[in-house]
């Protein structure tokens, strides 16, 4: 009898265990498959190809059900976007096109009509004019380029470059404008070498250079040194201008921004803006560190080395 009741207990244990091992067997294999569909379906989100059709959710479990269908209203976000982003880029492309020529004439027949001999108010008038179809020119360009960058109609992109060749090409474009107010732009020689986009990057040290000689008095002096890091090539443009209030720091960065303090000058407000935008979508970024009366020094830092992945707004 004893050995019947331990030849049953050891079938019950020996059944116990096995149902032990096929419950943790199967669940892991559960879990493997949910685990796969849950890989299937994160891969074609990243594809941007996921459709909620693809998948059953009769044989679903209940977290790749909820999983499927957040991945389907992401799709179609993203769909959204898209479509409304490609309807930005047909509207940005309209406005350069149709205002192009417009004021291109407008600039041609002002400057015509300048070289005629004309009163002395219709001159004034004329003169007028031609600075108000140029500063609308310079607006409207900025502002498309702007756009442009942010929908990635224009993309950076940043290759290893020497900075002493960015920095003539800078510095050559703003020496007549230096040279109209007697500014002396002195830019140390340097062999750092970064990842930046030649063109743009060009451009936007431009705006500040051109931001620095328009703050700053005659015959001063506008200086550009290159400090190597390990990680970024940083240069400092500093100048002997009107300098910048502390609280006014953060802001000179937004877009159409102008202090109080130059609203009596000619400006729109955008060329620090689209600096900015341009470095960061490079991988790089801008600081600025000025007081009041004592000058500004702009410090640009351009990575050392190529980054996996570059903004591009």
């Amino acid at each position: 009898m004893m050995d019947q009741w331990i030849l049953v207990s050891g079938i019950v244990a020996l059944t116990a265990v096995a149902a032990a091992i096929a419950a943790v067997f199967l669940t892991r294999r559960k879990m493997r498959r949910i685990m796969e569909n849950l890989n299937a379906m994160l891969d074609s989100a990243i594809d941007g190809d996921f459709s909620e059709r693809t998948f059953d959710e009769s044989v679903l479990s209940a977290v790749e059900a909820k999983m499927a269908r957040f991945l389907s209203s992401c799709a179609v976000s993203s769909k959204n976007l898209t479509a409304e982003k490609d309807k930005i880029k047909g509207l940005i492309s309209d406005i350069s096109h149709q205002t192009k020529t417009p004021i291109a004439n407008i600039l041609l027949y002002s400057q015509l009509l300048g070289e005629k001999e004309l009163p002395e108010d219709c001159a004034v008038c004329v003169k007028a004019l031609s600075a108000q179809a140029g500063k609308l020119d310079f607006l409207i360009g900025s502002l498309v380029k702007t756009s442009r960058l942010e929908t990635g109609m224009i993309t950076v992109k940043p290759r290893k470059n020497a900075v002493q060749a960015l920095l003539d090409t800078a510095t050559a474009q703003i020496r007549p404008k230096a040279k109209a107010k007697e500014i002396t732009v002195e830019a140390e020689a340097t062999d750092a070498v970064a990842y930046f986009d030649p063109k743009w990057t060009a451009e936007a040290i431009y705006n500040i250079l051109d931001n620095a000689v328009k703050y700053s008095p005659r015959q001063s002096v506008i200086r550009i040194k290159t400090i190597p890091y390990e990680m970024f090539s940083r240069i400092d443009i500093t100048d002997e201008g009107i300098g910048i209030a502390g609280e006014e720091h953060s802001k000179i960065f937004s877009r159409f921004y102008r202090s109080p303090s130059v609203s009596s000058q000619e400006g729109v407000g955008i060329g620090l803006f689209l600096a900015r935008e341009i470095l960061s979508n490079g991988g790089g970024y801008i600081k600025v560190s000025s007081k009041l009366g004592q000058g500004s020094t702009f410090s640009i830092f351009l990575p050392a080395e190529k980054r996996g992945i570059f903004r591009n707004r």
